[in-house]
Formats: C-alpha cells, structure tokens, sequence
C-alpha cells in the first residue's frame, strides 16, 4: 500500500510539475513558454503571430507557443488558470485588471528583469499602470484614448466648430453643440453605456474628478465630488432634459451604436481610438467620417487610460526567457506593428513617433496628439474594484443615465454602498 501510494504521490508531482506556468519542456532541451494573447482583429492576430514566428526562428532554443485567449471573462479564465496550475507564462491583460493578480502573488515581479532600453522607452505615467507596491508586475504597450468620432458631413452642414486638440470643445460647448445638431429624427450624440463605469471615470479626470482617494494609511476610500459630477451629469442632462442623445443606446455596447451613426440617426459617438478599424470596415462608401477629441475641463484634456499590458505568471520556471520575448516583441518597430494592427496607440516614445501614426488620414494624427494627456485610470491600484464595480457602480450609473435616480443617490450609492465593499479588501 506504501509503495502504491507513494506512486500515486511521485505521479501527481510530476504532473503539477508539468503544469506550472504552462511549460511544456522537450527531452532536447528546448524551452516551450505558452503565450495567451487577445489579440482579437484580424490584423492584430496577424501582426502578433508573425511576431512569434520570427521570435521561434532566430531563437530555436526557445519556442513560443501562441494560445489565443479572449477579452471576454478573461478575469475569471486567468484566475482559474492560476489556480489549476495552469497559467501560460506570457498574460496578455489589461492594466486595470491586474491589481488583485498582483497582490495575491500571481505575477512575477519584472523588477530587475526588464531592460534599460524598455524601461527608459515607456514614460513614467504608463509604468504607474502596472506597479502595485514596490514591483511591476507587466509591461504597458498599447493604449487608446476616448474619442468623438463624428459624421463630418453633418457637422459640416450644421456650422458649428470643429474642435482640435489645441483647441477642443469644453464640456458646457460639447453639450450646446449636441444640441444644435439634434432634431428632425437626429441625436447629436449616442453614448453606448452598455459599461458605464470605465467612461464615466476616465473622462472625469479632464474635469478634476478622482473618485478614489488613498489616505497616509494606504485605505482607499470613495468620494464622488463636484468634478466626478460633470461628466455624468452632461450625459444625463443631454439624455433627459436637451434630448440631444439617444437614450435608447445607453444599454447598448459600441458597436451597437455604428449601424444609426451610418445612417445619420446620430450625429456623434464617443468611443475608443481602435473603433475607427470598425467604421472603416463598416461604413457605407462615401460616408464622411473624423476623429475629434473628446471634450476638454478643467485639467484640460487630460483622461484615464488602462494600457494592454503583458505580464509574466510567477509560476513559470522560465521568467528570464520570458522577459527576452517581451523585449524582442516590444521592440520599437514591432510596437509599431502591434499599434498599427490594433489601430491603437503605443506606449513606447519611439514607436510614437513613428510618422505612420501622424497622418491626418483615419485621425491617426488627433490619436497620437492626445497620448501626451493620458494617465492611469482612477481605479488602477484599487483593490476590490472589479467587484465595487459591479455590484454597486454599473447599476447606480445606469439608473442615474436613465433618470431612474438623482444625482444625490448617485452619490449616496457610490460612496456608501462602494466604501461598504472596498473595506472588505483593506483590512
């Protein structure tokens, strides 16, 4: 029974052994990392598979292997995966969700494993994104802001300014202007607030909005003041009181939007950089289309970003290797890529300044000119904002839109309700 038993043991070693970090070692010495990517556009898929291939055949030793992962539920997958054992060792994520991954131990600490060119490369606010305490715990690579994207030939018709990056709408003239662009069928704007809780608090931030405050203690604790009102209270003022935008889109996603922003029902959607690989697939030939800012408060045109990132799992016996594809995969030329597949931005200074991504032609230009005024998202070192999110800030901020509650249960609702659960992560 003892022999039996310590069988069953050495076996059951031997296989968690082969599953940690996802390797899967050969008996001719080469190294397997398995790397998940949700990549998702054709393009995107394309760009980063080629990638891998010219990795696996200038570094034979080292072979990676490409999983495709998804954006949807990838929370739960990774979370499952780390606790089955089974993490690739390459994570493609975002920013935003990796807080509770890196205080639980999940991550590798790339804190002395990156390179100098990578590190000096990415500016100091996208490196935020992913230091959680005193590590880092992936790299931030791609990133896109929040923009208008407008049917050009209706503003054209209507007369009213056209906005730029040096010099945008405000917040109180982006609501003026939906209305003169509203009536005869037609909405100025269509905000698809399917997820409301990332666009309300990421434009926030241009009206001097933080939400989150960390006091000396470390404790995070929610406050909704005057400036994390004026953003919402623009979308419920246009939706229930101008009638400038559509309510019934509110519920609905991005790309639900595209079909009436074709056929002229709405004038405006505010949606992010990468959709434009949408609008150019999508819409009708001769349909005039441009990229404007989002509008501009007080801290100017300043908005919260939550960067694609890559990590490296903490299981994986091959984390040096590891950083080696990320280096290789990030570097300028191939950033480049990556942004021009995902019709994103870079987070590489070098790569930024590619000149393919500051032609006026697709509003690349207008993308690129805002990069300079993106910064962390509010909830990015967060602790419980997933499930603060929700379970308290969805519901409240769809009911507030649709003008099911005022402004001062709004408040109540995400201050009260959300310190209630983030306190649950902090003590």
């Amino acid at each position: 029974m003892r022999t039996r038993t310590t069988t069953l043991l050495l076996a059951l070693v031997l296989l968690l052994a082969g599953c940690a970090g996802g390797a899967d070692d050969g008996a001719d010495g080469r190294i397997t990392l398995r790397f998940q990517s949700l990549a998702w556009q054709d393009e995107s898929v394309r760009a980063t598979k080629e990638l891998v291939r010219e990795w696996s055949a200038a570094h034979p030793d080292v072979r990676v292997e490409y999983v495709q992962g998804s954006w949807d539920g990838v929370h739960d997958q990774l979370l499952t995966s780390f606790e089955g054992g089974e993490a690739p060792d390459i994570i493609h994520d975002a920013s935003d969700d990796l807080a509770d991954f890196a205080h639980g131990g999940r991550l590798a600490d790339l804190t002395g494993l990156l390179p100098a060119r990578l590190t000096s490369d990415i500016p100091r606010q996208s490196w935020e994104t992913v230091t959680f305490g005193d590590g880092v715990y992936g790299v931030p690579f791609l990133q896109e802001p929040r923009v208008l994207i407008a049917n050009a030939t209706l503003l054209k018709e209507s007369g009213v300014r056209i906005p730029t990056p040096a010099d945008p709408w405000t917040w109180a003239e982006f609501r003026q202007v939906t209305k003169e662009l509203s009536g005869d069928g037609r909405y100025g704007v269509a905000w698809p607030l399917k997820e409301p809780v990332s666009a309300t608090l990421n434009l926030s931030l241009s009206t001097g909005g933080r939400l989150f405050h960390r006091g000396p203690d470390g404790r995070v604790t929610v406050r909704f003041e005057a400036g994390d009102q004026v953003v919402p209270r623009t979308v419920h003022d246009q939706v229930e009181t101008d009638r400038s935008a559509s309510p019934t889109t509110l519920g609905s996603g991005g790309s639900d939007t595209l079909p009436g922003f074709f056929a002229g029902t709405y004038a405006m959607v505010p949606l992010g950089f990468s959709y434009r690989q949408q609008i150019e697939q999508q819409a009708p030939e001769g349909f005039d289309w441009q990229v404007l800012p989002a509008p501009a408060g007080a801290d100017g045109l300043t908005q919260g970003v939550s960067p694609q990132t890559l990590s490296v799992a903490e299981d994986s016996p091959h984390k040096k290797e590891a950083v080696a594809f990320l280096d290789f995969l990030l570097r300028p030329d191939h950033m480049v890529r990556l942004a021009l597949g995902d019709w994103m931005l870079p987070t590489g200074r070098q790569a930024l300044a590619d000149p393919a991504l500051h032609t006026a032609e697709r509003g690349w230009a207008t993308g690129t000119a805002l990069a300079a005024h993106l910064r962390p998202a509010p909830a990015q070192s967060v602790r419980g904002y997933a499930e603060w999110k929700d379970k308290v800030a969805t519901p409240a901020l769809q009911e507030y839109y649709s003008g099911a509650i005022g402004m001062d249960d709004l408040r109540r609702r995400l201050e009260e309700d959300g310190n209630l659960v983030l306190a649950r992560y902090q003590r």
